[in-house]
């Protein structure tokens, strides 16, 4: 399953982002990945969500990064729910088509039985017609 924040740069997305895996992890009975682009957000969340700063890891292109989500699948069999923060960025698809990366991730999610939040920043409105329906929050 994908789940996505959108909203433009600024609009508040990383603060819904944390807040829904804190409460997460809360009821959680598997691991909760945190992805970011820095650790700068690593107090703001609960010691039993694991943060991953992406920007430590060679990854220079969306198939490797569905690569390098696909090895943290393959790693954790526990692994209920990846938030991915900043996603254009750390899928490498700022000013890309994102459609082709987000299905891939639905038919992940599908198969390992894991949830995927996105946070995107574009207007819902700019999303894909077959992402638009996996939009839970809008800003």
């Amino acid at each position: 399953m994908v789940q996505i924040i959108a909203g433009k740069k600024g609009k508040g997305k990383t603060k819904h982002l944390l807040n829904m895996a804190n409460s997460a992890i809360k009821d959680s009975k598997g691991s909760i990945v945190y992805l970011d682009k820095s650790s700068k957000h690593m107090y703001e969340l609960s010691n039993k969500i694991r943060l991953i700063n992406v920007n430590e890891y060679p990854i220079l292109s969306s198939e490797g990064f569905v690569g390098f989500i696909c090895g943290i699948i393959s790693q954790d069999h526990d692994l209920e729910t990846l938030y991915l923060d900043s996603f254009l960025k750390l899928a490498c698809l700022e000013g890309e088509d994102v459609e082709e990366t987000i299905m891939t991730l639905k038919k992940i999610g599908e198969k390992y039985h894991v949830t995927f939040v996105l946070s995107v920043s574009m207007d819902a409105e700019s999303l894909p017609e077959s992402a638009k329906a996996d939009v839970i929050v809008s800003l």
